[in-house]
């Protein structure tokens, strides 16, 4: 028989200790070591009953618009003059917009910005940049090794939120840039900058003053060790765009993309070359990835893979070597050693290239790194040249997808990696059958399809 709790049990239990994290605000009805949301240790803390919370209705201060009312041009694009930003942008800066810039230590994420910054405050408007990881001084001696140095674009080095929003009222800026949304803080509620709560805070703060001031904003956001944007997830969604800064340590370029937009694409992706004079886009950067040899050498294949709708070309070298021991090595760069590993076995068994008693060193040029299936062809073609000793021509590109069946699949804008090679003087191409062809050849370039990986090596060697 069901036993019924009585009011006063119930009031007991409505009574009992509450408990709460201090950093992302999650509640248990018992205490924990580790927060169960955040994973913290230790920021569990006895906080008593929490009660429900309501929001009554208040006057309305500004009434809702009919949307046909509403005077869209007021958020049109304003060019920064950086084409590859404004490419990956959509078309520019938009008033009200927040932007968050996330990328791994070093990149150039401030460089790019403070560089935004002086070209913005060129045009005459003003621009406040606030940063929480270096003193101004040291922000002034990078504009002077820039050229980023402009009378309207103000500094301020501010960790306090309110501080920051001051700066905002005085200054009233068109364009803010905050260096870094992890190192504000906010003595309005608990944590320490950079914890969850305070991030959330911080943005939610900046995100206000930019939509009610129509103040375009920049955020440099943190990333943790496997690449992801540090601080809660909601971060991401609360700004209006997302961008990821990519480069190599020990590489000239830089890569901007876009995961997040809400006034355009998300697959354009810009190109940037550091330099000790700072950081400049690069509208054609494909000679970065081809060598430039008098004479064709063999291992050798140029091969064209998109970045977004951006075709590329780069250079696939292949090396192979007798090995001492019973287990020959693998070694890779640029590539992904497993797929490689792939394209080894499926040359070896279905194309008859005996590469079971080699070394092998495939590597990409000018330390670009290849992620597209697209660029299977050029790797094994790479690899059979090497084996052969046999040079491939000179102005050839190849590309296609290689299954383990040794089948060419069919890879996505065949004809507009094909218009980008011819107009970088390639004449001729090794391409994957597609039922729908190739479309429009450019007159005087020469196309061959080929449906498994032995016809390509029939075709060449």
């Amino acid at each position: 028989m069901a036993t019924k709790t009585s009011p006063a049990a119930r009031a007991g239990r409505s009574n009992a200790p509450n408990y709460r994290c201090a950093e992302c605000g999650w509640t248990t009805a018992k205490w924990v070591g580790r927060c169960g949301e955040c994973q913290a240790w230790g920021t569990v803390e006895e906080t008593g009953q929490v009660a429900a919370r309501t929001t009554a209705a208040t006057a309305v201060t500004t009434p809702a618009r009919r949307i046909a009312d509403v005077d869209a041009t007021l958020s049109g694009f304003q060019p920064t003059r950086i084409d590859e930003l404004d490419r990956v942008l959509g078309g520019g800066l938009v008033p009200g917009a927040v932007i968050l810039l996330a990328g791994e230590p070093g990149v150039g994420k401030s460089t790019l910005l403070l560089d935004v910054a002086a070209r913005v405050a060129r045009l005459g408007k003003d621009v406040l940049y606030v940063t929480g990881e270096e003193s101004a001084a040291q922000v002034k001696l990078r504009a002077d090794r820039i050229d980023a140095v402009a009378d309207s674009l103000y500094l301020s080095a501010d960790t306090d939120l309110g501080q920051a929003l001051g700066q905002v009222e005085k200054i009233d800026p068109a364009l803010l840039i905050v260096d870094s949304v992890q190192t504000l803080s906010s003595a309005a509620v608990d944590g320490s900058a950079g914890g969850v709560t305070q991030v959330r805070e911080v943005a939610a703060s900046l995100i206000g003053a930019a939509k009610a001031r129509g103040m375009t904003t920049l955020l440099v956001g943190h990333v943790t060790k496997d690449g992801s944007i540090a601080g809660p997830r909601l971060l991401e969604h609360l700004v209006d765009v997302v961008c990821q800064f990519e480069g190599e340590r020990h590489s000239r370029l830089r890569l901007l993309r876009a995961v997040k937009n809400r006034y355009g694409p998300t697959d354009e992706v810009g190109c940037f070359d550091l330099t000790d004079g700072g950081i400049e886009g690069l509208a054609d950067p494909s000679g970065l990835f081809v060598s430039r040899t008098k004479d064709p050498v063999s291992g050798t294949c140029i091969t064209v893979t998109l970045e977004g709708r951006r075709p590329l070309l780069a250079e696939v070298q292949a090396l192979l070597a007798e090995s001492s021991t019973s287990q020959p090595r693998r070694a890779t760069s640029g590539l992904d050693s497993s797929r490689v590993a792939m394209l080894l076995a499926v040359l070896q068994s279905r194309a008859s290239v005996s590469l079971h008693k080699d070394d092998s060193y495939v590597a990409t040029v000018g330390g670009v790194r290849l992620t597209e299936p697209a660029t299977d062809l050029a790797v094994a073609l790479a690899i059979a040249s090497a084996k052969t000793d046999h040079p491939l021509p000179a102005r050839l590109i190849a590309f296609g997808e290689v299954g383990l069946a040794g089948e060419v699949r069919p890879v996505p804008g065949i004809n507009r990696r094909i218009l980008e090679a011819e107009r970088l003087g390639f004449t001729h191409a090794i391409v994957p059958a597609s039922p729908g062809g190739t479309g429009p050849v450019p007159t005087g370039f020469s196309v061959r399809e080929v449906s498994t990986l032995a016809e390509a090596l029939a075709l060449l060697f």
